[in-house]
């Protein structure tokens, strides 16, 4: 059986909308316009701390002013969980997964405490056997050591990590694992671009997957 590790936002569920939702309160209360969901999308996938600049940089917004927006965009942030969805068939697939005898893990750049709000509402805080979010380490993806302590926590075994952006497939390549690209998230970049093994498009297909890269190894 494998160790398999996913990223939360854009790879299990879309919490674009909530991200918006939370941005939008900020800016409204500094008197500025609202960004689009599309923005939202794309200042995803560094970290809170790198959405907030993005954001700020997107209303020309001074760095000295990241401290106390970043303050205010966690107080919101915290239990953000209104608007954000499973993709279809993720949880079910989570579950037939385990009880299949994969291991597995999380690793996010989503903090812990929204990290573990969300997972608590989605009723999936249980699923895994490995957490590491993005203030677990001083250092969070692309970096490798969040994916490598996630790892190390769930034993031995062939390896693979699921994601679905850049952030996650350098992740995976600096870390020496097998990347597996879900294609309906939030990638900026060109399939072609990602050191991806193999892509999906639905939660349905990923078993048969990871029992085909499984085969494969063996």
């Amino acid at each position: 059986m494998a160790r398999l590790v996913f990223d939360l936002d854009g790879t299990l569920v879309d919490s674009a909308p909530d991200l918006q939702a939370v941005a939008n309160r900020v800016l409204t209360g500094e008197g500025l316009a609202p960004i689009t969901l599309g923005e939202a999308r794309d200042f995803i996938g560094q970290g809170t701390a790198v959405f907030v600049r993005k954001m700020r940089a997107r209303h020309g917004i001074p760095e000295s002013e990241q401290p106390r927006l970043l303050a205010s965009f966690m107080a919101l942030y915290e239990n953000a969980v209104e608007h954000t969805r499973p993709y279809p068939g993720a949880v079910e697939i989570l579950s037939r997964l385990r009880e299949s005898g994969h291991r597995l893990g999380l690793c996010t750049n989503k903090p812990l405490g929204p990290c573990m709000a969300l997972l608590r509402h989605l009723e999936i805080d249980t699923c895994f056997d490995a957490i590491t979010a993005g203030d677990s380490l001083p250092v969070h993806k692309p970096d490798p050591a969040p994916l490598l302590r996630t790892l190390e926590s769930m034993g031995e075994g062939p390896a693979f990590f699921i994601g679905d952006s850049e952030i996650d497939g350098e992740t995976a390549s600096r870390a020496g694992i097998p990347f597996v690209f879900f294609t309906e998230g939030y990638s900026k970049v060109r399939m072609s671009a990602l050191p991806y093994v193999a892509t999906f498009s639905r939660y349905p297909h990923l078993p048969g997957l990871i029992d085909a890269m499984l085969r494969r190894v063996a």
